[in-house]
């Protein structure tokens, strides 16, 4: 009889907790349809603790501002450099207001430093023109010698960086000014010196000039990244540039541009290298790629041509996500675009 009891007592307690159970959803589904009809999920956005506004899909507003970090918005930006990037917060917005992402994107890129690529033409090193394109730097170059400018083989191109925006010369007023006729020097004339035992002729004898030869590595390379080169081999803001940039996303693979044993692995900021990764190939021959977001192999380690070694990023002095590669022979840095790229 009491086991009876027990058993009412247990099943009228189930059947109440059935009943709470199935208002607790209904109550659920309820607030959660009412809330669906006066609000949607959206997100807050807020800069260095200011808030800026609404927007409905994160993802596509941060993409624009990466891609405009990245490129700038066209014409001769190199990159804009964006020191803080906005913060988002998960809510819900009433609906009839409407997200701004218009005017968040406006306000981000408006707190970046924008720098500009563009060139300078060079004669014996000093900078004497500046066009806004490669293209059209080579193009004064080229038209320089189709018109035996007698600089010719003094003209240089100078790949700049810099904050503020200055007039570029056109190609037509560059050639103007960086030409130089050529002067017709004095013909040689032919001394004769007449005894009466023998006659003696002299001339003048001019060797021909020698074209520099790159440096023979013995050893093939492959590109240790795929992408396009942004800096130059040689001087850069005032320094010596030891190696070329290669543009490529965060967190690109880097691979051994050859077979070879790891005598560099290091972390930090290495006098402006980064995170970087050396690489001996005998004969005095190595590779060194920097400012990685991280590395993937360590020192004696022996990694063959194409191995992953290191990942894209832009650690030590940097300004945007690159590889940075130097190739030397001996101690000396080559020219890595005489092999490469």
């Amino acid at each position: 009889m009491f086991i009876i009891k027990v058993l009412k007592k247990g099943l009228i307690f189930f059947r109440s907790s059935i009943k709470l159970i199935v208002l607790f959803v209904v109550a659920i589904v309820l607030i959660i349809g009412v809330t669906s009809v006066f609000y949607k999920q959206t997100y807050s956005v807020s800069l260095d603790g200011q808030f800026l506004g609404y927007t409905e899909n994160k993802s596509e507003l941060q993409k624009r501002i990466n891609d405009y970090i990245n490129d700038g918005d066209g014409g001769n930006i190199a990159f804009v450099q964006v020191d803080h990037l906005p913060e988002y917060e998960l809510c819900l917005l009433k609906k009839g207001l409407v997200p701004n992402d218009e005017e968040i994107y406006n306000q981000v890129i408006s707190k970046g430093t924008t720098y500009y690529r563009y060139f300078a033409l060079t004669d014996e090193g000093e900078e004497k023109a500046y066009v806004e394109t490669e293209e059209a730097a080579e193009e004064v170059v080229n038209q320089l010698k189709d018109k035996n400018s007698g600089n010719k083989e003094t003209i240089g191109i100078r790949e700049k960086y810099g904050t503020d925006k200055i007039e570029y010369a056109s190609v037509e007023s560059s050639v103007s000014s960086l030409y130089q006729a050529v002067v017709a020097p004095p013909k040689e004339t032919t001394t004769t010196t007449k005894t009466a035992k023998t006659n003696t002729s002299t001339k003048k004898t001019i060797q021909p000039a020698t074209s520099p030869v790159k440096t023979s590595l013995g050893i093939s390379l492959i590109k240790p990244v795929s992408g396009s080169v942004s800096s130059r081999f040689g001087q850069r803001w005032g320094r010596g540039h030891k190696g070329i940039d290669i543009a490529a996303p965060k967190g690109t693979s880097i691979r051994a541009a050859a077979a070879g044993t790891v005598t560099i692995a290091k972390y930090g900021y290495n006098g402006g290298y980064g995170n970087y990764v050396k690489i001996s190939h005998g004969n005095g021959i190595e590779t060194l790629y920097g400012h990685c977001v991280s590395l993937n192999t360590a020192v004696g380690a022996k990694v063959s041509q194409g191995q992953v070694i290191a990942y894209v990023g832009s650690t030590g002095r940097s300004t945007g996500n690159h590889l940075h590669l130097e190739i030397r022979v001996n101690g000396t840095a080559q020219n890595p675009q005489n092999y490469l790229y």
